[in-house]
């Protein structure tokens, strides 16, 4: 949701100096000009600042062929952008710095030690860094207070959302000013704790490594699994899909830092398939070979669908206990002309019986521990999905003694309602279950850590990552009941500490108050 302008943003006409001219540094340069700063956007490289002014000019031509804008506005933008060699030059004529050059601790030190004695004394020092330590930083300068995170996303002149990031020694009217600013730019902005990975890059982790744990299990191949992502989750992409395009040498190293920082957390502990791809130079997109091939011609492996079963659907099944978000499954089937026989929760699993087989959405247990815990060989299991109302998808698994004509009923009663199903092997917590379980937990412990507010988390979750809702707020709309027991028993299961349960989701398990709005993280 967009903020109200505060009054401590910064006015148009006072300049902006953004060092580091290469594809953040010019997108940014670029978002302040529009917003109509003089803008220096300097780099030492001559070749740099004559690729970026060219890339600048196409973008606002690109803008006027749409009809964006008039020429006119474009020309004033360009002229708003002036490229300069020495930062230092005109650092006496800014209000704002904002820095976009390598990821290297010492490298920003130094630039800020010698923009600081230059600038105004009220000028404010912005970081562009998405994983260094802002209080890192500005230890060594004379005023750390003014040095505060302002990190972009790719590209910036797209991406709605910046993380306002503040260090122990951020002064809390500069961090507003910047929040402001961003607003004023047209952002969407959050306020966020300098901690490793701020609030995006470290709730996001689990996107990726659950799905790179459930390919190592041999549950599915990726085009699969990103399918059920994209299709019954609603993510504009699946997780292969996504580490192809950022590339695997900056997601791994992402996840590396994070890793490290959070002094190897076994829950950010990176995927020995990735780091095999880093090494073999697989890195994706850009280096034509990912986990997809992208030399021209290569044909895109299909998602893995059952085939049609059709015949085997059962006119009738029983729904036994309470389905919460799995409701609107059972009114789809009702609409597709099967009659659902509603019975109360028995001392089995919340389950649909279509004449022998169980078909059990996942609570963490395998189809093949439900089939022995309870004597019943023919048990399914059916992942989560986004809104079953209309989801195209829906994965299933099945117990190992499962026969095949039960495993024919199940597919074909979700092929009645129009649902595509993927078969997966029977793996804990399947793929979209475990993903989101471990995105609202890890989103629940940044509030508990009191890295930004519910509201901020979600917030930056969304516009950050085009999430199809915030992880607390997808948390909330499954029960926070199921996420809880299906990450205890990931954690029985697996033996790791990765699954352990935020304290502050059990807090909200035991008290019943929203999750997405929880007054613990307000306080923070």
């Amino acid at each position: 949701m967009q903020e109200r302008e505060g009054g401590a943003a910064l006015a148009p006409g006072q300049a902006v100096l953004v060092v580091g001219a290469g594809a953040m540094g010019r997108g940014i340069a670029l978002v302040a000009a529009s917003a109509g700063h003089l803008v220096f956007l300097s780099d030492v490289s001559e070749e740099a600042r004559r690729r970026a002014l060219t890339a600048i000019a196409e973008e606002l031509d690109g803008g006027v062929r749409k009809g964006r804008m008039s020429a006119e506005e474009a020309s004033a933008i360009r002229d708003r952008i002036r490229a300069v060699a020495e930062p230092q030059s005109v650092a006496s004529q800014v209000h704002l710095v904002i820095e976009a050059i390598v990821e290297d601790l010492e490298v920003k030190r130094v630039l800020f030690a010698s923009l600081e004695p230059l600038v105004p004394p009220q000028a404010i020092l912005a970081t562009n860094t998405s994983s260094l330590s802002i209080t890192a930083i500005a230890a060594p300068l004379a005023r750390p207070e003014r040095v505060v995170g302002m990190h972009f996303f790719n590209p910036p002149t797209r991406m709605k959302l910046v993380e306002v990031v503040s260090g122990l020694a951020t002064a809390p009217e500069v961090a507003q000013a910047i929040r402001d600013t961003a607003v004023r730019w047209g952002k969407i902005a959050v306020m966020a704790r300098s901690t490793p990975g701020f609030i995006v890059n470290r709730v996001a982790r689990p996107f990726y490594a659950e799905a790179l744990r459930v390919l190592a299990e041999g549950a599915a191949d990726c085009a699969t699994l990103d399918a059920i992502v994209r299709e019954a989750g609603g993510f504009p992409m699946g997780p292969f899909e996504l580490m192809d395009l950022i590339g695997h040498d900056v997601n791994f190293a992402v996840t590396s830092s994070v890793w490290s920082a959070y002094f190897y957390d076994k829950r950010f502990q990176p995927s020995l398939i990735q780091q095999e791809l880093v090494w073999a130079g697989r890195l994706g997109r850009k280096s034509g070979r990912g986990f997809y091939d992208y030399a021209a011609g290569a044909q895109r492996p299909a998602a893995a669908e059952a085939p049609p079963c059709l015949d085997r659907a059962p006119s009738a099944v029983a729904a036994v206990g309470e389905f919460g978000p799995f409701s609107a499954l059972l009114e789809r089937l009702a609409a597709a002309g099967v009659v659902v026989h509603r019975r109360p929760a028995d001392a089995g699993p919340v389950r649909i019986e279509a004449a022998d087989v169980w078909i059990v959405p996942t609570d963490g247990r395998t189809a093949t521990r439900l089939a022995h815990e309870y004597g019943h060989a023919d048990v399914v299991v059916l992942d989560w999905a986004r809104d079953w109302a209309q989801t195209p998808r829906a994965a299933l698994a099945r117990a190992d003694g499962c026969a095949q004509d039960s495993w024919a009923c199940a597919l074909g009663l979700l092929q009645r309602a129009g649902i595509a199903v993927t078969p997966l092997d029977d793996v804990a917590g399947l793929i979209l279950a475990r993903t989101v379980a471990m995105l609202a937990n890890e989103a629940a412990d940044a509030v508990l850590a009191g890295i930004g507010t519910p509201r901020d988390i979600d917030t930056a979750m969304r516009y950050g990552t085009n999430y199809p809702l915030g992880p607390l707020a997808w948390g909330e709309a499954t029960g926070v009941a199921r996420i809880v027991g299906l990450l205890d028993r990931l954690a029985e299961l697996y033996g790791e500490d990765r699954y352990r349960v935020s304290p502050l989701l059990r807090r909200h398990l035991w008290n019943g108050r929203p999750l997405a709005s929880g007054d613990e993280g307000e306080r923070k």
